[in-house]
């Protein structure tokens, strides 16, 4: 970042600012659709060596984060952290339809999707059922 507090290296695509050239250069591949950054193991594509060195831990067997109450070993930090409401209770998710509590984002989202779709469903039965006005 520079002494103004702005980022100077700015995408002629879209606009955005970034802080160093090498981040603005991995942004544009958004906009060409390159990849570039590829695994040597099974050829998925990255489009940051950030996220492929995250991905490279999976053929490691690399999993440097360990519950302390049970020991067991995670590859992500966010993977430690939702196990770790397992030995606490801890359930931070709460629907605001109908109060019911969760211990994983995935699982609330999980919850008012199904929560939604059966509210469409029936308000389309609903007004289906009243006829013509």
């Amino acid at each position: 970042m520079s002494h103004s507090g702005k980022n100077p290296f700015e995408c002629n695509e879209c606009g955005k600012t970034f802080y160093d050239r090498l981040t603005l250069t991995e942004h544009r591949r958004v906009h060409t659709g390159g990849t570039p950054f590829g695994c040597c193991e099974c050829g998925k594509v990255f489009f940051d060596r950030s996220s492929l060195n995250q991905h490279q831990k999976i053929h490691s067997g690399d999993k440097p984060y360990k519950c302390t109450e049970c020991g067991k070993p995670f590859l992500q930090k966010r993977q430690l952290i939702q196990h770790q409401r397992v030995h606490t209770g801890e359930k931070p998710y709460e629907c605001g339809v109908c109060g019911k509590v969760f211990s994983c984002k995935s699982s609330i989202i999980q919850h008012q999707q199904r929560y939604t779709k059966r509210a469409s469903e029936y308000h389309r039965g609903a007004s289906a059922d009243m006829g013509p006005p």
